[in-house]
């Protein structure tokens, strides 16, 4: 138990922060590497090759995306009954959870795989890119088990209060990916397929890693009763991961209609939003390790009963989200040619990418706040809100960017995501308060009621 954090009992505070930097450590670690294999394909490859494997992106977020939803929703169970303290009950939950995973990625790999080619024609994606685009893609796609295997397997430390373990194994994969990139591409010369490739052994290794520390935990131990099929669990758990599953797909569909506009403008806007896109992935990682952080402690605290904490924990990451904000807004809204400049070549891409990162940039902080609350949400176990927001951030982003583009040009898709975050935001945020105040307000009664029949016993025997 040394290597989980129990965070219904340490100091708010410094559980949060000791389970936070590790975990923020790992989230820049993958977007360094996912940063630096776009940089070597970019400038190993070209702005075509770049624009191949951008173009797989929402796609990419479409089935991995639904898979990591499934995850944090699993995994939210997790946290709670190691909140209660039920370790019979966390073991059943697991061997349910790795049932359903493992039916889970055999559909996932067999429709992404099937599908690919004609979702990317409708997708409007240009000749000139198609190939590499369905090569990086069905690599990907099939690899699919080391993705999903990792996504489980680090979802389940982190509710367990485990950041350090998942940090372990990005910095072995994200080494090894990068070793992998240079010798595919400068020295193999097998071109984007060499990219996939490496992304997939490194997440492989990550995924050992973790998964060999899961097995080292002492109450995680499992007995013949642990593998009982049970029917009502694999029901809470499908409750709890299919809408965190869709949200996440969901809003991939709106990205999805964004990169079909795109397109249609040609292979630079292409590159260039390619290049913005791994830039709003890397900026908004202090906030979604916020949020990652929060989801596991709110877990762990709502199965404990302990909502003063939760209101404390939220203060907390709020301070951490703000701090991010000032510099990484700041960062996007001044200095927009020099970023877009280190993944992209051609003075035309840059120019398009510039326009794009200060929109967005002053309105980081619409995404940071989404990502707290929502997993608060989440973490709490009510995961239909956050689904029904990504049905809203999917038809904000579709809307504005199919009225505005005509207009605008590329700039509408900069203005398609701020909108899509600011609805999203202002649901989720709602939600968390009305939630938690009702949910406080039900224990409160509960244990007034429980209360009550004891206090009278007690002043009938003093009478007596």
């Amino acid at each position: 138990m040394k290597t989980t954090t129990d965070f219904t009992k340490e100091k708010v505070s410094s559980a949060i922060l000791k389970f936070y930097f590790p975990l923020l450590a790992t989230a820049m670690l993958q977007q360094f590497y996912s940063f630096t294999d776009t940089a070597i394909v970019g400038r190993g490859l070209g702005d075509n090759a770049l624009a191949a494997v951008g173009n797989m992106g929402s796609l990419c977020f479409l089935i991995v995306g639904f898979s990591m939803g499934l995850a944090n929703g699993f995994s939210v169970l997790v946290a709670q009954r190691f909140g209660e303290k039920d370790f019979p009950q966390l073991r059943r939950t697991l061997v349910s959870m790795i049932r359903l995973s493992c039916i889970m990625t055999a559909l996932l790999t067999a429709l992404s795989v099937i599908f690919l080619r004609p979702v990317l024609l409708l997708l409007q994606t240009d000749e000139l890119i198609l190939h590499d685009s369905l090569v990086y893609g069905y690599i990907i796609f099939g690899g699919l088990l080391a993705t999903i295997a990792y996504n489980m397997s680090a979802g389940i430390l982190r509710s367990l209060g485990d950041s350090r373990t998942p940090l372990r194994a990005i910095i072995i994969s994200s080494v090894l990916n990068i070793l992998l990139d240079c010798l595919f591409i400068f020295v193999l010369k097998t071109g984007v397929a060499g990219a996939a490739i490496a992304t997939i052994f490194s997440q492989l290794i990550s995924a050992s890693v973790c998964i060999r520390k899961l097995s080292g935990i002492d109450f995680l131990s499992m007995n013949a009763e642990d593998r009982v099929h049970d029917a009502g669990l694999y029901f809470r758990l499908l409750k709890n991961g299919i809408p965190m599953a869709l949200m996440n797909s969901i809003t991939a569909v709106g990205c999805m209609v964004v990169q079909y506009y795109v397109n249609g403008l040609g292979v630079a806007f292409t590159s260039a939003y390619s290049a913005c896109s791994r830039y709003i992935n890397m900026f908004m990682q202090p906030a979604c390790t916020a949020g990652f952080t929060i989801s596991a402690y709110t877990g762990q605290n709502y199965g404990a009963k302990k909502f003063d904490r939760i209101n404390e924990g939220i203060r907390v990451c709020l301070v951490i989200i703000g701090i991010a904000y000032i510099f990484l807004g700041s960062l996007m809204y001044f200095r927009p040619e020099w970023l877009a400049s280190r993944l992209l070549q051609g003075n035309e891409q840059i120019a398009h990418a510039a326009e794009f990162l200060p929109v967005c940039g002053i309105m980081l902080f619409a995404v940071d706040l989404l990502f707290l609350y929502r997993n608060a949400v989440q973490g709490m176990g009510f995961p239909l809100v956050p689904m029904i927001s990504g049905i809203l951030e999917m038809v904000l982003r579709i809307g504005t960017i199919s009225l505005l583009i005509g207009s605008l040009g590329f700039r509408a898709t900069a203005l398609a995501e701020v909108m899509a975050w600011t609805g999203a935001l202002l649901m989720n945020g709602t939600a968390f308060y009305v939630i938690f105040a009702r949910e406080r307000r039900k224990y409160t009664q509960f244990e007034e009621h429980r209360i009550q029949p004891a206090k009278k016993l007690h002043r009938r025997h003093c009478v007596s």
